[in-house]
């Protein structure tokens, strides 16, 4: 197969674009004597056909694990072959490269470590295996990101052999870069085109002026993987003495210099927490960022939270690896773990940089959309198995309640931008208008602290298109307006007054004023019992107005988000409701959200119906949670229906889901709650037990004797055949106390 890494430099960027490139989420790490086995909780391990799905973005290449761990964990002459065989050969059959890894974070099976002095020879026999069963693969990554992999082993002692000492570190860190050269060695006598491709997370350390020497002893040793490859570590490098003061000897750092192995691609991970802020004044920061060098005590912080001008950005840290080494360069991963409006705005950052500095004249060959399943539990730095998951080019929350099945892996908007650069499109999604967090000031955790270089604007010269918010006056509305501040998503919170959505003519007018991309309606009727009484009216405004509004947004292509409920059932089943399953209302509200599902879609299949149910909040004052606690916290008498079964809606994990679905632009149908099914009874003592509160004075009943004039279903828990993708109510009646107090 040909490929444009063999081009020459000046000539592949005359003729060839940036390359999209992606990568599969894969570490097997060891923390004492347990593997986490990312692609076991991704389930690619048992997929093939989201290989199929990975091509759909036009990626050029794809890192891809061949883990030694998962192939020969009980040695080579045991090793079985047939998961790589099946999924190369399917890769090659799509035209996309592998790069491939054979240790991702890893310390090899358990008969080795990072630290075992054959672990060189050890891993180059298994890279021998590799390129002998596929010798058409030109490109590898033996070991990804060795000198971040050794300070989470060797010196901080998060993994196997979980060391915390600069011996335990340099005899990782010289151990994998060894093993890298030998393993390359290996596979150039089977396949002498055979590429490095060589990854490192590089993190950049800022400091108070007491702790300059600090700061800059660690910028200098975040280049040592690359150094001891390229041979450059000799008696005059600033990390010779060093390594030699950790207990290495000569003769094992002039074996790097006698047989260097430069990569022939530089790969750069770099993550907004990589950068760190090294200051003195311990008072500023928190007791767990505390700690030292043994001559000064300091906090060690995320430089994004204290940098008065921000951060270097992905230029700055890409331009001086280029004139570091003047080697090809790779941003080999691009993932963040936050909202999805800023993975998006993170990935667009790193791609304009990566252009610009091609520009200039550096060989930048591609940018990876790294995790395109997510990940798991990074959060903890891979050290505990809670299922903390982060969801990348595609979501994998998709798991149907009544079969408890995985469905196909859902595409978000990652996956749709990685299409759009791989085409060559340029995004243009209304939100990138906006900096990301990493550049507004409520970044700053600590008092603001100087760190002496300058800041890259990245504003956009137009305003941002807003998004349009109906309902000021409700709950919903103003937790959409909240949590868009939060978000940085530009915004215009409407009243009924601003905007009529039961007129034409007046939707009509705010559209053309405000241009907005999307518009939520977060308006209605919402009095249950009196809608019986004044069907009209609730028909009106519930089913009326947001078919008006769905035709007005379809004419003018702006998508459209609108809320239904889960009074559309009549109860009469026992499972939780699905998003294909017979409506029945049994009361008017129920019966204008039916309609109003069905004329909504009609005039524009496109919008974006969640139906959801039973909400609560921390913001307003009238949600059942609330006055449940408060009554009872009073000691006052509080009634509560004992056999109606809900699942109650946390209004912030609603408003959260619900713009990222929006920005990812899904569409039709899809119900949203918390995971749990409860009595209403069962709710406020749940309330009441995580809050302390007595629940003595709490009445529990059946639903009939509290006279409500609608009736309403015994049972309306919505589940979903689409995606779950709330957390659970537990956990959102926790972060409710937390926010209330």
């Amino acid at each position: 197969m040909a490929s444009a890494f063999q081009s020459t430099p000046n000539a592949r960027k005359s003729q060839l674009p940036l390359e999209v490139w992606a990568g599969v989420e894969c570490t097997v790490n060891r923390v004492g004597d347990e593997y986490f086995d990312q692609l076991e909780r991704n389930g690619h391990a048992t997929r093939l056909d989201d290989l199929d799905l990975f091509a759909e973005l036009g990626i050029q290449a794809i890192r891809y694990p061949v883990l030694w761990e998962r192939i020969a964990p009980n040695g080579l002459e045991n090793a079985d072959w047939s998961w790589a065989d099946e999924r190369l050969e399917r890769l090659r059959e799509l035209g996309i490269r592998p790069i491939v890894g054979l240790v991702h974070h890893g310390s090899g099976p358990r008969d080795t470590s990072l630290i075992d002095p054959e672990f060189p020879e050890k891993l180059a026999a298994f890279a021998c295996a590799v390129a002998e069963h596929y010798p058409w693969v030109t490109y590898y990554t033996p070991i990804n990101e060795p000198l971040t992999t050794a300070r989470f082993s060797g010196m901080y002692g998060h993994w196997y052999p979980h060391g915390r000492d600069n011996l335990t570190f340099a005899r990782a860190l010289l151990g994998q870069c060894r093993a890298i050269a030998l393993s390359m060695q290996a596979i150039r006598e089977v396949n002498p085109d055979a590429q490095l491709v060589q990854t490192e997370d590089l993190g950049k350390i800022y400091s108070t002026p007491q702790l300059s020497y600090q700061a800059e002893f660690e910028n200098e040793r975040r280049w040592m993987s690359f150094d001891l490859l390229c041979g450059r570590i000799n008696s005059t490098h600033s990390m010779w003495d060093y390594l030699l003061q950790c207990g290495v000897s000569e003769a094992e750092l002039e074996v790097f210099l006698q047989n260097p192995c430069p990569p022939d691609i530089i790969g750069i991970n770099h993550y907004l927490t990589s950068d760190r802020f090294l200051d003195e004044h311990l008072e500023n920061y928190p007791a767990w960022t505390h700690g030292g060098n043994g001559r000064d005590n300091y906090a060690d912080v995320e430089a994004v939270r204290v940098c008065a001008e921000g951060l270097a950005g992905p230029y700055t840290l890409l331009k001086e690896t280029w004139e570091r080494y003047q080697l090809p360069l790779a941003v080999t991963e691009v993932h963040l773990s936050c909202t999805r409006e800023e993975q998006l705005r993170w990935l667009h950052e790193v791609w304009n940089a990566a252009q610009e500095l091609r520009e200039q004249g550096a060989d930048v060959r591609a940018v990876t959309v790294w995790a395109l399943l997510g990940s798991y539990d990074w959060n903890s730095l891979l050290t505990r198995c809670v299922g903390y998951y982060e969801s990348g080019a595609f979501d994998l929350r998709s798991r149907s309640v009544s079969s408890g099945e995985s469905l196909r892996p859902r595409k978000t908007a990652i996956a749709k931008m990685a299409q759009d650069l791989a085409a060559g499109h340029k995004p243009n999604h209304p939100i990138l208008e906006t900096p990301g967090w990493w550049h507004r000031q409520e970044r700053l955790g600590y008092p603001a602290v100087s760190c002496g270089h300058s800041m890259r604007e990245l504003v956009s010269k137009l305003p941002p298109r807003p998004l349009a918010i109906l309902g000021a006056t409700g709950t919903l509305g103003r937790a959409f307006a909240r949590l868009c501040e939060v978000r940085g998503i530009s915004y215009r919170l409407l009243t009924r007054q601003d905007m009529d959505i039961a007129n034409s003519a007046s939707i009509d007018k705010v559209l053309a004023e405000l241009q907005p991309w999307a518009v939520v309606n977060a308006a209605g009727y919402v009095r249950v019992d009196d809608a019986e009484r004044e069907p009209h009216i609730c028909l009106k405004v519930n089913a009326e107005g947001p078919a008006i509004l769905a035709a007005a947004c379809a004419q003018n292509h702006v998508a459209l988000l609108t809320f239904s409920s889960d009074l559309v059932f009549d109860g009469a089943v026992s499972n939780p409701y699905v998003e294909t399953d017979n409506v029945a209302p049994l009361n008017v509200y129920g019966c204008s959200k039916v309609l109003a599902e069905k004329l909504v879609l009609q005039a524009y299949p496109a919008s974006l119906v969640i139906r959801t149910s039973a909400f609560f909040g921390p913001w307003d004052e009238y949600n059942f949670v609330t006055i449940a606690l408060r009554q009872l916290a009073a000691g006052n008498t509080f009634v509560a229906a004992e056999d109606a079964i809900v699942s109650p809606t946390y209004v912030p994990d609603l408003v959260h889901t619900s713009l990222d679905l929006l920005i990812d632009g899904e569409n039709g149908l899809w119900h949203l709650a918390n995971k749990g099914a409860v009595a209403w009874a069962d709710l406020a003592r749940l309330a009441a037990k995580k809050a302390g509160v007595s629940v003595n004075s709490l009445i529990s009943v059946p639903s009939q004797e509290l006279g409500f004039i609608a009736p309403r279903p015994v049972y309306s828990v919505l589940g979903s055949s689409r995606g779950e993708l709330m957390p659970h109510l537990d956990s959102a009646i926790s972060r409710y106390l937390e926010e209330r107090t």
